[in-house]
């Protein structure tokens, strides 16, 4: 895509253009996404970060102003998502060696804790509505991926995508009285199972 056809492009989609939004997206989805992977080491969390960073672009458009490339800037924005990202969660894991090194320290059994974070977690997908739970299971517990889940259930990548975002943030907003690090240990431990 040439400087002139990215310029016209970027007009469309801050005027409300869906078609323009999807004819960016689907010309650098995947190519960000390789790029997102080589940086995080996590094809995951790279496609996670990548469509984050699309709902946001499409959200601010009107307030965007690109001074580069577009293309310069989608890689830039997903890298620096990337960093941020790793930035993140080295701090949460600087945050979960004091917890533990703390809890240690505490006398009450942190297999109490897990048991019930453990319930709490099977009891919040539970609640997802039925699709949702069916494809955060197919994501999660199985390990498809979300072009494999939109093919077995006969769904759009993109609405599989969504029903993702919608249900790890409801399951985060429900379990968010549990300390972030035993949420994402033990999280970890049931996406595996």
């Amino acid at each position: 895509m040439n400087t002139f056809d990215e310029k016209n492009l970027f007009v469309s989609i801050q005027q409300g253009d869906v078609k323009a939004f999807e004819k960016l997206f689907k010309t650098y989805y995947g190519y960000l996404c390789s790029f997102a992977t080589k940086i995080l080491n996590n094809p995951d969390s790279a496609e996670e970060i990548v469509q984050e960073f699309f709902v946001k672009f499409w959200e601010r458009r009107s307030d965007l102003s690109i001074e580069t490339s577009l293309k310069n800037y989608l890689f830039r924005s997903v890298k620096n998502l990337c960093l941020n990202h790793i930035k993140h969660n080295n701090i949460k894991l600087q945050h979960a060696k004091t917890v533990l090194a703390e809890t240690e320290m505490q006398p009450f059994n942190n297999s109490y804790v897990e048991v019930h974070l453990a319930d709490d977690i099977a009891k919040s997908i539970e609640e997802l509505p039925e699709k949702r739970r069916e494809i955060f299971r197919l994501s999660r517990e199985e390990g498809l991926k979300y072009r494999e889940i939109a093919e077995k259930l006969n769904l759009s990548v993109k609405t599989v995508e969504a029903q993702m975002g919608l249900a790890i943030k409801s399951l985060r907003d429900k379990l968010k009285k549990y300390n972030t690090f035993l949420f994402y240990f033990l999280f970890a431990k049931i996406k595996k199972a």
